[in-house]
């Protein structure tokens, strides 16, 4: 593919929140949520970014969209960089960027009609007014396979599943091009997960959507992706093909992942399981070097002093390990 058809490029993306101690709230340190993150997505195609719980991926999303100003760092929609935008920019780049949250139950205004919670776009935007508001929010429930008639209920009246349904024909109302999906099906039941992975999947499809799909699950993650990239405290340690980097994973935190991915045959034959010592470290005290060195089974000196470059070490395979 060409650099052309690149829709998103994020470049060395830096998010640290200050952390402020006494009265004078002076500023005593800071939590390294996204350090130096590097990676691009093309039109149409779905990134999965995957990790542990606190690992930084939800910060990413929110700093690519511009919900946190980024500490350092550039991020590129379209070739525009988003963190030069005032305001007002931003504002009128939102039509092109939306995001699917993760707690269906807290993104959702108890105190507004679903009409009102996917229409307020609309009228935000200038897009549709009146009549053509309701028309609009009728259309956008039948996508997401609500009945149309459940406009004026509110968010108490729904399941967490119907909720996010609602979410996502929010994400669709002024036709982004870019969909930032926060970890949408972790809240819920196993049994509607499907559901709503495979109909994210039809809009695709239908739209022409570019997703960058944030999950801790793994297989899910294998089902929906086209590339997958795996973060660590901050940083992205791999990147590759989605068949590529369960084929062929090559960091060491990688292949802890996978190995830990429950076959349905507990008789089958598999690899042996890889168990990290230790927890993962504090954000706001990151080790040296290499943030994984402290639980990797393969750590050498250097690992401690020098951090590992993001390189190319197949074609389309990224890496961030010395002992590769």
């Amino acid at each position: 593919m060409s650099e052309n058809n690149v829709i998103l490029r994020v470049d060395n993306l830096v998010m640290h929140f200050p952390i402020y101690r006494g009265v004078i709230r002076r500023q005593v340190g800071a939590v390294h949520a996204v350090d130096g993150v590097s990676f691009d997505i093309k039109r149409g195609e779905t990134l999965g970014l995957v990790g542990e719980s606190g690992c930084g991926k939800s910060t990413t999303g929110r700093t690519i969209l511009q919900l946190y100003k980024p500490t350092a760092g550039h991020v590129y929609f379209n070739d525009v960089d988003l963190t030069t935008l005032h305001r007002e920019e931003i504002r009128r780049m939102r039509r092109n960027m939306q995001m699917i949250f993760q707690d269906p139950y807290a993104s959702l205004n108890p105190r507004m009609t679903i009409n009102d919670i996917i229409g307020e776009g609309l009228i935000v935007h200038h897009v549709a007014k009146g009549a053509e508001v309701n028309k609009r929010v009728a259309e956008l429930l039948g996508l997401v396979k609500l009945n149309p008639a459940f406009a004026n209920r509110y968010p108490h009246e729904f399941s967490g599943g119907q909720r996010q349904r609602v979410g996502i024909a929010r994400a669709l109302a002024l036709q982004p091009s870019l969909i930032v999906c926060d970890e949408p099906i972790s809240a819920l039941d196993v049994s509607i997960q499907a559901q709503v992975v495979n109909l994210l999947e039809e809009l695709q499809e239908k739209f022409n959507l570019t997703y960058l799909f944030i999950a801790h699950d793994l297989s899910m993650v294998r089902h929906i992706s086209d590339r997958v990239a795996v973060m660590y405290l901050g940083i992205i340690v791999e990147l590759a093909e989605r068949e590529e980097l369960y084929s062929h994973p090559m960091h060491p935190y990688t292949q802890a992942l996978l190995s830990a991915i429950p076959v349905p045959d507990p008789s089958a034959a598999k690899q042996h399981k890889i168990v990290l010592e230790g927890d993962v470290p504090s954000p706001v005290n990151p080790p040296s070097g290499c943030r994984f060195r402290t639980r990797c089974p393969l750590a050498k000196s250097i690992c401690a002093e020098k951090r590992p470059e993001f390189r190319e070490v197949a074609p389309g395979h990224f890496a961030a390990c010395h002992m590769i």
